[in-house]
């Protein structure tokens, strides 16, 4: 399984964004997928997470109320929208697949599988 980010972009405080993540099997309805991010000098963090169904879906508390983790039609894509961006959302942000599980999981060494990451940074 082949994972691929794309949307990193640089922002503004207050703006959004849509990061995507497409995988290389058509097979995504099955598994537990997440989000984890990277910010700068720190440890790998997690982010989002959302059921094979997409009917559940697990938050950081810091991105709660702000971030949406979702399953795009084509059953092969995740997205996570990023509404009211804060500085500290600055980071390298990953995607991840659990093929063991079908419910969201917080936990980054419970994912199989993982993407090489798109940037998110900040413009002053």
């Amino acid at each position: 399984v082949q994972l691929v980010e794309s949307g990193g972009d640089l922002v503004q405080a207050g703006g959004s964004l849509r990061l995507s993540c497409v995988g290389s099997v058509n097979t995504y309805n099955a598994y537990t997928m997440g989000w984890f991010r990277q910010p700068p000098g720190k440890e790998r963090e997690f982010v989002a997470s959302i059921s094979w169904s997409g009917v559940n879906q697990d938050y950081a508390d810091s991105v709660k109320g702000r971030f949406t983790i979702s399953k795009g039609n084509a059953k092969n894509t995740v997205y996570l929208q990023m509404n009211n961006l804060k500085p500290e959302d600055a980071a390298v942000y990953y995607c991840a697949a659990d093929v063991h599980s079908r419910i969201p999981v917080m936990s980054a060494s419970e994912y199989d599988f993982w993407g090489q990451g798109t940037r998110v940074t900040f413009s002053s």
